[in-house]
């Protein structure tokens, strides 16, 4: 029977590599509602509800989360936004519901806009400044580059790992791997952030990867966090944990 990694306990040892989830962690979704309701009004000049616009665009988002690994490369992300907009189309109501896929995909692809959370730039600077690695480990498609070039944050980065050019997501060890590669260093050697029980946490303790449970306030956690996994409410924290003067006991993670 194979063990399972254990993750070292860190002491007081400064942390190497941070890897790093994207959505949730270092970027957030601007509400789309009314800007895919502006989209609508301005390009066709159709009128749709709030409620009728957040349930169209929840149905868009259940099925690329259930696609998003497909688009591996340009023409399969063009695709799949393609289809995107169809599952979109499909619960807008009429008249909205009969409007042309192409158009309507350029004004979904208008209304979803991603920003970084306020102290992100901040503590990836410090990271670099540091001289410790930063690289993105996300269950996202090949977009990903582009959406993290376009808010400013891939000049901050080392690497980024997305599950749907890997072929591997989390929590499955390849993914976790592949981002340990290009920070160049050891399991033991690196801290993962995410916002996810699941993937994030479950996925870098089966690496021997010792997770951070980032639950920002407002946000739930997708299942109970295992006994000894730390939690912090922003990735200010992690300032005091790569400072190797610091001591751990300062640093203000929550039980």
């Amino acid at each position: 029977m194979r063990r399972r990694p254990q993750v070292a306990a860190r002491g007081d040892r400064r942390a190497k590599a941070i890897l790093l989830d994207a959505l949730g962690t270092l970027l957030e979704l601007e509400p789309p509602v009314e800007p895919l309701r502006r989209e609508l009004r301005e390009r066709f000049g159709v009128e749709v509800g709030a409620a009728e616009a957040g349930a169209a665009l929840r149905a868009e988002i259940a099925f690329y989360r259930a696609h998003h690994d497909e688009a591996s490369d340009r023409a399969r992300l063009a695709d799949l936004r393609r289809r995107s907009a169809q599952a979109l189309r499909d619960a807008l109501p009429a008249p909205a519901s009969a409007l042309a896929l192409a158009p309507l995909t350029d004004a979904l692809l208008a209304a979803l806009r991603f920003r970084p959370f306020p102290e992100v730039a901040e503590v990836l600077r410090a990271a670099r400044e540091r001289g410790v690695r930063c690289v993105v480990v996300s269950n996202w498609d090949v977009s990903l580059h582009d959406v993290l070039e376009e808010t400013g944050l891939a000049p901050l980065l080392d690497g980024v790992v997305t599950s749907a050019e890997l072929g591997s997501a989390k929590p499955a060890g390849a993914i976790f791997a592949r981002g340990l590669e290009l920070a160049g260093v050891a399991a033991h050697e690196a801290v993962h952030v995410g916002d996810s029980v699941a993937h994030d946490v479950a996925g870098a303790r089966a690496s021997g990867i010792e997770p951070l449970l980032l639950v920002r306030d407002g946000s739930a956690v997708d299942a109970p966090p295992p006994p000894g996994v730390r939690t912090i409410a922003t990735l200010r924290p992690l300032l005091e944990l790569l400072d190797p003067g610091a001591r751990r006991r300062s640093v203000s993670f929550t039980p």
